[in-house]
């Protein structure tokens, strides 16, 4: 037998920016040459750039900015970024591409996650449920049931209209239709015909007219240049003032300020955010405002959702690193 023969086929480095799941990381390590990020800070631009310099492997998160200038840097054994997050937004894909990195994301398991805590904010602004809880224990502010006290929004027969009608749109339809809301949807192209059929939804090919119209509006669309201010202070002045915005999907899609304004004249009845348009930077304004209900990006915090994306990135660098085309893999133009 010869020397080559029995020499071990070297592990790829592989660069985790952030804390990942313990059996997500114990796994990486088994299977690649993995350097983790113990303190869970965010990397500076120089360590990502330091990291794109030396690692086969990058896994960033979505927080993460891999933009040309950080792709121009890296060294040529750089061959892949492996994005743990749904979208790739912040990945230039393009620059990737043309230097023959390849581009994967975690598509798929975060639909129930987002879709849950989409119907949870559509509950907790309509019905004023941060406000509420915020009372409890101050006898100052609550003495007591009153009959006009702190009154909300009856949701059950509402029309909600749904922006980008992908896994999410659709799961967020699904559980709104419990509820008994009416669907309407805006999206590049008409869903199946039988899904729409067992939604009951409409489809509006144009976004103006569904706006003007609908009681309940969800962001669920991605984010791409086509998407940004999509929402844009033109377009917020459609909504009736006596309806309420939810975004669960990317800051950037709305234009922040112009619907920290509305919000402030009272424009709108409310609006439930999980993103933010320069997160984790918010508008003050916004911060301070009672009608706003507001989440640290947790839509999709389950461990049970962390560790399926885990397990896509796993798959997606091992697929690779076999030779394979990895089942996640992103395109220019896919953006």
């Amino acid at each position: 037998m010869s020397a080559s023969s029995t020499t071990p086929k070297r592990k790829p480095v592989v660069i985790v920016t952030r804390r990942l799941p313990d059996v997500v990381e114990t796994r990486l390590r088994e299977l690649f040459d993995t350097r983790l990020n113990e303190t869970d800070k965010p990397m500076s631009r120089a360590q990502l750039i330091e990291a794109v310099k030396t690692a086969d492997i990058l896994v960033p998160t979505v927080t993460d900015k891999i933009d040309k200038a950080v792709l121009m840097q890296a060294g040529e054994q750089f061959k892949m970024v492996a994005n743990f997050g749904n979208g790739v937004d912040n990945v230039d894909v393009e620059t990737a591409s043309l230097r023959g990195i390849t581009v994967t994301n975690t598509p798929g398991v975060l639909t129930e996650d987002t879709a849950d805590m989409t119907m949870a904010l559509i509950l907790a602004v309509a019905r004023r449920v941060i406000e509420g809880t915020s009372v409890i224990g101050d006898e100052e502010k609550w003495q007591g049931w009153s009959p006009t006290w702190m009154l909300g929004n009856r949701i059950y027969g509402k029309r909600l209209g749904i922006i980008g009608m992908g896994r999410i749109g659709q799961a967020v339809a699904r559980r709104a239709k419990a509820f008994g809301l009416q669907i309407h949807y805006h999206n590049r192209r008409t869903i199946h015909a039988s899904i729409e059929e067992e939604l009951e939804a409409t489809h509006w090919d144009s976004l103006d007219q569904m706006l003007t119209r609908m009681d309940i509006i969800s962001v669920n669309c991605p984010s791409t240049p086509g998407t940004y201010h999509l929402l844009s202070a033109r377009r917020l002045k459609l909504i009736k003032p006596e309806a309420i915005v939810i975004n669960t999907a990317r800051g950037e899609i709305i234009d922040e300020n112009a619907l920290t304004r509305m919000l402030e004249a009272g424009e709108l009845a409310g609006v439930g955010l999980d993103v933010y348009e320069h997160e984790p930077a918010v508008n003050k304004k916004l911060l301070k405002n009672p009608k706003a209900v507001l989440l640290p990006h947790m839509g999709s915090a389950t461990i049970e959702g962390r560790i399926d994306m885990g397990e896509k990135v796993i798959i997606n660098i091992k697929t690779f690193v076999d030779g394979h085309t990895p089942p996640d893999r992103v395109l220019p133009s896919m953006v």
